[in-house]
């Protein structure tokens, strides 16, 4: 007899598959050709798996524990030294569905394969996926599904140059991405559509070398008008980082404007009081800022400009900063001599790396290949097959 918890996640995962079934039956997935290890949580006490098809449970010595039933969800829980799921136990437990099924992670559905792995923090869990699979799963995260095909097959030869070149310089030994912007936005099947899996199949095994090897094809939003030089934004010149004029006016961020209270910055600036001044200290050729220095009653700060960004949650670091001057009556209360706060005003959205989406949309839209958006953006670099 199935609890009334295993019943309750047994009825959701059928309707999620119900929901999901005429998307799954006009998807093919392709051949394997190479794998990748995508970190999808870390540090769980427990975690909900399931399967669309019966799952062999196997440890980490290769040994099959057993068979998880199709469409059901079990919790897999963090045990000291050890992960437990479905009444098996091991440092290190994978499930593995049978006939090309897919694997339910808390939420989501996901191709390939699931690793269970305890670690101090409790439960990491890394999806094991063809190369190809994962970016049909990434291009609908970072880019609309709905662009046109040469924006979208743009978007999957940066992606997959980009999961290569981080999986060669990746120092974790348990995976080689995560599913964030830290590397890039994964979300499974959740994020594949017909049009993305078509922009991969276009795309099959292309990616962007710089002489002879895979380049790190950053990419962003939208630059605000015209994209960086790497040692801009990054330490050291990249050759094929240059900045290059940007086609992204359109873009709902090409210019934003954000308000900040006395009593908001010192939230965010603690230990300066009332802020006085935020100067920039130095900006690229293109008005990026490098450095600001904030002036407060208690002190002065220097910052970065990424970790300013970071700090108050702006959008790019293409941006003037303006005190204001009209009080209201919810900041009447500033202290006399200081402004009541002030007014960041923005273009941009991204560290303007790279390629801009919104930039390579106009492109597209103006009748280009993807093969010219990519030139535009990544100078020098060479369009070659992985085969």
């Amino acid at each position: 007899m199935l609890s009334a918890l295993h019943l309750k996640l047994h009825r959701y995962l059928s309707f999620r598959m119900g929901c999901l079934s005429l998307l799954l039956s006009l998807i093919a997935s392709p051949a394997i050709a190479l794998e990748l290890r995508v970190s999808l949580l870390k540090g769980q006490e427990d975690v909900v798996i399931g399967s669309s098809t019966p799952a062999t449970i196997v440890n980490g010595q290769g040994t099959a524990l057993g068979t998880l039933p199709a469409l059901e969800g079990f919790f897999a829980k963090s045990t000291p030294e050890a992960v437990t799921f479905f009444g098996k136990k091991g440092w290190q437990l994978s499930i593995e569905p049978s006939d090309h099924g897919f694997v339910y992670i808390q939420d989501r559905w996901y191709r390939g394969q699931v690793r269970l792995i305890t670690t101090a923090q409790g439960i990491m869990v890394i999806n094991e996926i063809d190369l190809e699979d994962y970016l049909a799963g990434v291009i609908g995260k970072e880019m609309p599904r709905t662009w046109p095909q040469e924006a979208l097959k743009a978007q999957a030869v940066a992606a997959r140059s980009f999961a290569l070149y981080r999986r060669g310089k990746q120092k974790n030994p348990l995976y080689d991405l995560v599913n964030t912007t830290k590397d890039q936005v994964y979300g499974g099947i959740d994020g594949e559509a017909e049009s993305t899996r078509a922009a991969v199949r276009a795309t099959a095994g292309q990616v962007l070398t710089y002489q002879g090897n895979v380049v790190e094809a950053l990419f962003h939003a939208n630059s605000g008008g015209h994209t960086e030089n790497s040692e801009q934004v990054f330490s050291g010149v990249i050759p094929y980082l240059r900045g290059v004029p940007d086609f992204d006016q359109e873009a709902p961020n090409f210019q934003w404007s954000v308000n900040f209270s006395q009593a908001q910055l010192i939230q965010r600036l603690p230990g300066l009081g009332n802020i006085i001044s935020m100067t920039p200290q130095g900006t690229t050729a293109h008005g990026r800022v490098k450095a600001i220095k904030i002036l407060g009653e208690r002190g002065t700060k220097m910052m970065k400009g990424r970790e300013f960004r970071r700090t108050l949650k702006l959008k790019s670091t293409l941006f003037q900063v303006t005190p204001q001057s009209d009080l209201v009556a919810s900041q009447a209360q500033s202290v006399p001599g200081t402004p009541p706060g002030f007014t960041i005003n923005g273009r941009g959205h991204g560290h303007g790396l790279g390629m801009s989406q919104w930039g390579a949309l106009a492109l597209a839209q103006q009748g280009k290949t993807y093969q010219q958006i990519l030139q535009h953006y990544y100078r020098n670099t060479v369009l070659q097959n992985t085969d």
